[in-house]
Formats: structure tokens, sequence, C-alpha cells
């Protein structure tokens, strides 16, 4: 049995399980595949790949290119990257792990805070043996928005509270009953993006979702807000993101979502002093991936053995 395990980018996988327990060796995929065709010259002889989260897709053209596969384990229950249908039609066992939320409303803090208190630019004058370079605003008193009030955004929402601010919220099927639940007054969308000093999304990609943060929506917005995404990139228009950045018609963004993945080295976002970068790293911490890991060690155990477990449906 050939095992692989792709799209880990630090290097970490092999050191966080028991792979020794499944008497075969992995085979460790550190870089991104550059497309489908990379995908299935780079993965054709292996039974089972082992993916991490949404990094790699495996649409049903590709599924049909790797005949050999039997069993694809996602890190996470769900993967909108896998074409679970045709997986099942070809025979294709695809499994999940355990998942937490918590590690992405973290983050999703780090970020808001970061951008709030100018801090890239802070931390980058110190190195340079700088000192004090701008002001930062605060945040108590402050009005967050929540774009969707599910299990993270309103994990996101209860630390807002804890920093004494005003929490609203709005989704498609946000109900003031559901929102007051966790403390959170639901608006309407153009509320939302009008009132927001800081307006954080927590939406799942999808059809209605995609390009739901347009040219519109940023246009409500007060000068002196702060967008953050951690949940996916396209959920907001990337163009007219620039856009606003680039007048100046927003105070800034702070991203760990990008349309393209790995956000290529020449993008313009890159570029902007109002932007907070990190690589998609809401759900990177050892915990997590540790539980990605073992879980996926016991994936791959349990479909030797005939009984296969957290199989996707």
């Amino acid at each position: 049995m050939r095992i692989a395990i792709i799209d880990d980018y630090q290097g970490v996988a092999l050191g966080l399980a028991d792979w020794g327990s499944l008497d075969a060796e992995p085979h460790v995929f550190t870089e991104p595949f550059a497309d489908g065709d990379a995908v299935v010259a780079a993965l054709a002889g292996f039974e089972v790949i082992v993916a991490m989260r949404e990094r790699t897709r495996f649409p049903a053209e590709v599924l049909a290119r790797l005949t050999g596969l039997r069993l694809l384990v996602s890190t996470g229950p769900v993967n909108a990257a896998i074409d679970v249908a045709a997986a099942r039609e070809r025979g294709v066992v695809v499994c999940g792990t355990g998942y937490v939320a918590h590690p992405t409303a973290e983050l999703t803090w780090a970020l808001i805070l970061a951008a709030a208190r100018n801090l890239p630019a802070e931390e980058r004058s110190m190195r340079a043996g700088g000192w004090q370079v701008g002001l930062g605003v605060g945040l108590r008193g402050k009005v967050l928005g929540v774009l969707g009030l599910g299990r993270l955004g309103s994990e996101v929402a209860r630390i807002g509270h804890a920093f004494g601010m005003e929490c609203v919220a709005w989704s498609p099927h946000l109900t003031p009953e559901r929102a007051a639940a966790h403390g959170v007054t639901a608006v309407t969308e153009e509320t939302l993006f009008a009132r927001s000093d800081v307006l954080s999304i927590h939406l799942v990609l999808g059809s209605r979702t995609r390009g739901l943060v347009g040219a519109a929506q940023l246009a409500r917005m007060k000068p002196t807000a702060i967008l953050v995404n951690t949940s996916r990139g396209p959920i907001v228009e990337e163009s007219a993101l620039l856009d606003v950045l680039r007048r100046g018609a927003i105070a800034a963004a702070a991203l760990d979502v990008y349309d393209v993945e790995p956000l290529p080295a020449d993008h313009p976002l890159r570029t902007l002093d109002n932007v907070v970068l990190t690589p998609h790293i809401g759900y990177v911490t050892r915990e997590l991936y540790e539980t990605f890991y073992r879980d996926a060690v016991e994936d791959i155990a349990a479909y030797l053995t005939g009984d296969p477990i957290r199989v996707m449906k």
C-alpha cells in the first residue's frame, strides 16, 4: 500500500501521528500542485492520499485519472474541493477527521488587533531601529459586525463582547431570536456594512456567497472601518477590495484567505500598506494538526480492516 500525504507545507505531518502503526511509510509532498495535471502526475501510483483541507482540488476529471486510488482522507469533516459523489462512483472511499473552530476565531482576533493597532508597520519600524510610526485605534465601544453568525461567527462575537464592543450581525437566514441568543443584534445587510467599525466574515463559500461582498457593500463602509476575512477569499470581490484599499475608502483589511492560494508572489495585495496578510493559517495550530493526522491514521487503519470510519456523504 502506497500512502501520500500532500500539502504538508511545514513538513510536520510525520511527527504528529503514529504513521509507523500502518506498516507503510508515507511519501510526503510539501509543495502545492500547479494544476490537475500535476496532481495526477505526482499521485497516480498511490492507493491512499491524505489531503490537507482544500489546498488541492479533486474534481471528477482528476479522480478519473487516479485509477489506483482507493482511499482519500481529508483533514476536517467536509471538503468542498473534493467531488465526493464522483469518488464514490469510482469506488473511492472519502473520509474526514475531527475539527474545531476556535483556532480560526483566535486568528481572527489576532488580525483584528494587528490591523487596529497598526502592528505590521510598528514591528517593521522596530526591526529597522525606529520607534512609533502611527496611531492605532481602540476597540471598546466600537461596533463589531459579523457576516455569518454560525459556530465561528458566534465565537468571534463572544470575544468581541469581552473587548466591550457592540456586536451586530447579518446573514441571509439569520433571525433576531438566533442572534439574541448570542447577545448579538440582527440587522439588515445595509446596516451591517454601514455601522461596522470592524466587519468580520464567517460564511461558507457557495454559489450564493461567492462575490457577496462587492463594490456596493464596500462602498457603504466607514472610511475608518476594518474588513477581516478568515473564511474564503472569493466571498469578497478581489478587484473591488483592491480599489477601496488603494483609494483609502476603508482604513484597512486583514486577510487570511485569497482567491488563489498560495497567494502569487507578485500579487498587488502584497504591495499595500493598509493590509495585514497571513497565509491561510486560521486552522494551522499544533493541536489541530495533531487531531487531523491522528484521525487520518485511524481512518486508514479502519479502511484496511474493511470497516471505514468518518466516511463523507
